[in-house]
């Protein structure tokens, strides 16, 4: 009986101890997730992105198959060294030509185009990503 009864003493010590371990553990988590968040602090906050936009000008309007033709503008949020290309519609979807320049230290730019299929042309400057200029439309003749 003796056996029986130090056995059972032993049982409840031993499920007492762990129910306290278990509670003191979740009682930590519970204290550590009512913790208030830490907020950034100003050196490492994000300054508002300004919106990155091209001009675009043609030298001409019209010229005859195989002529050049210059494209200048000016853009704002690009940094200098920005590769810019022209662009122009065809079928529905906007293609990539040969021409192409960077953004100078001025945040302007200068490129040449060459166009032998006849009829107008929609061109716009681009960057790689999503900026790009309004489209000017080129008569070639």
């Amino acid at each position: 009986m003796e056996a029986t009864r130090s056995r059972c003493v032993r049982a409840l010590a031993a499920g007492a101890l762990s129910a306290a371990l278990v509670s003191a553990g979740s009682a930590g988590a519970f204290a550590a997730g009512n913790a208030p968040m830490p907020t950034p602090s100003a050196t490492h906050s994000k300054t508002p992105a300004t919106k990155a936009s091209i001009t675009i000008k043609a030298n001409n309007t019209s010229v005859k198959a195989g002529q050049s033709l210059t494209f200048t503008g000016q853009t704002n949020g690009l940094k200098s060294g920005t590769k810019l290309v022209l662009q122009h519609l065809r079928n529905g979807k906007w293609t990539t030509l040969s021409s192409s320049t960077t953004v100078t230290k001025g945040h302007t730019y200068a490129l040449t185009g060459k166009f032998s299929t006849k009829g107008a042309q929609h061109l716009r400057v681009s960057t790689s990503g999503t900026t790009h200029s309004p489209t000017v439309i080129v008569k070639v003749s």
